[in-house]
């Protein structure tokens, strides 16, 4: 196919705009519906975005200077109602692949500049070397779009206030962890008591890097600095100043490290408030996939919990929070993909809570479709296996009652939910 002309006529699932060619319709990025632009085939059904035209009304001005490069956001050109309305949209067309009908509230939107936690590349580049530039020889930031190259963020809109001012710390550390043309991960997770760091890189830290860190996590107000060569790799703890702790309810957790929290606290917010209203007259609940206890500790003020976690770290911060705090919640550690609840696991509860990752929870969902539990709130992070497993669970009689989408990591195609699904009504008389 040679350069064309054409308009954007509308976004695919991924955040694409959509163009008829007369080869058939391709993904354009960074484009929205109205846009008028020039492209060049690439490969398979997409093209490469040559120039815009002529601007649709819908096209806004990014916020951050490295939009198209950075690889966090792909739609910061394309915001307001008319992005919230496609992302609706999606979850709508997503449960009906399913066959699923239900009554899809309006998208909860998240502000720029709360997101709590962050995954960050950092890079000692060597002088004179193709990265290089004059005077400055550390790159931190995000990957490049479909690409394992770096790009250097001297701020990000996304993150919050004391994220975005430990950029410049964060960066220092370069010279002291890498060699030139090193390169490792920093976590970082915003705390009660200040930035919780986890350095990713292979091999074990000597002492004098340990009392480097040390000095580094006080000079600089850090709750704790962890290390781990691998993703897999069981944490070592490098220095302590503060418990880096979360409160969720009335309870204080102090989270392991790397431990996985919502990104915005809005967002965690918006899912709580549902998963609250779908336990309220209830006595008995199982928040399965509990991580730290976002839900469990809450849900301990309206009902007895029985929280189950597949991670050990977790399930221990969990239960120390829930002993500490005097809450209703009892914790077992469990892979629930291996070892769903089911049959007199289930039987006598009000409500089931789910926060599976990604991959969702077919397992459990097939056993919730044998038993007689009144409800299910299901938290997804991903619509596809959501609609998956909803299906089970109609399937197995339960309605697809209510979806709330939540918009926690803006400025991307990626949509959240939280919905609600009933066998029948509750009627606590039969106890």
């Amino acid at each position: 196919m040679a350069d064309l002309e054409v308009m954007i006529d509308s976004v695919g699932a991924r955040g694409e705009g959509v163009a008829q060619t007369p080869s058939g319709p391709v993904f354009v990025p960074f484009t929205v519906p109205g846009d008028r632009v020039r492209i060049r085939a690439g490969a398979g059904d997409h093209a490469e975005l040559l120039d815009l035209l002529s601007s649709s009304p819908q096209r806004v001005g990014p916020a951050c200077a490295h939009f198209s490069d950075c690889g966090g956001c792909d739609l910061q050109h394309w915001q307001g109602p008319e992005l919230l309305a496609w992302k609706h949209h999606q979850v709508k067309v997503t449960l009906a692949h399913r066959g699923l009908q239900a009554e899809v509230q309006p998208v909860v939107a998240t502000p720029p500049g709360e997101r709590r936690r962050a995954r960050l590349a950092l890079r000692r580049v060597a002088p004179g070397g193709a990265h290089s530039r004059d005077g400055d020889h550390v790159l931190l930031g995000f990957r490049a779009r479909a690409s394992r190259r770096i790009v250097d963020v001297q701020a990000c809109p996304l993150l919050n206030e004391r994220l975005s001012a430990a950029m410049p710390a964060l960066r220092s550390l370069g010279p002291v962890l890498l060699r030139a043309d090193g390169e490792l991960v920093l976590e970082v997770t915003d705390t009660l008591g200040g930035i919780d760091l986890l350095i990713e890189r292979s091999g074990e830290p000597n002492a004098a890097l340990h009392a480097e860190l040390a000095r580094f996590a006080a000079r600089h107000g850090l709750a704790r600095i962890s290390w781990r060569a691998d993703a897999a790799s069981e944490p070592e703890l490098i220095a302590s100043i503060a418990s880096p702790a979360l409160r969720f309810g009335n309870a204080s957790v102090e989270v392991p490290p790397g431990a996985f929290v919502q990104a915005s606290p809005t967002a965690e917010r918006a899912l709580l408030a549902e998963v609250l209203a779908a336990a309220q007259g209830v006595k008995r609940v199982a928040d399965l996939y509990a991580g730290c206890g976002a839900f469990s500790l809450p849900l301990a003020g309206v009902a007895a919990v029985h929280a189950v976690e597949g991670d050990a770290a977790f399930a221990k911060a969990l239960d120390a929070a829930a002993r500490q705090s005097g809450a209703r919640v009892t914790v077992e550690h469990r892979d629930l993909d291996r070892r769903p609840l089911q049959g007199d696991d289930l039987k006598r509860l009000d409500l089931v809570v789910l926060d599976p990752p990604r991959a969702g929870a077919r397992a459990q969902c097939e056993a919730l479709a044998k038993s007689k539990v009144p409800a299910v709130a299901y938290v997804s992070c991903n619509p596809a296996t959501f609609a998956r497993d909803a299906r089970v669970l109609v399937d197995g009689g339960y309605t697809l009652e209510r979806v709330v989408p939540v918009d926690q990591f803006l400025w991307s195609a990626h949509i959240e939910l939280v919905a609600v699904l009933r066998r029948q009504p509750l009627n606590l008389a039969r106890r």
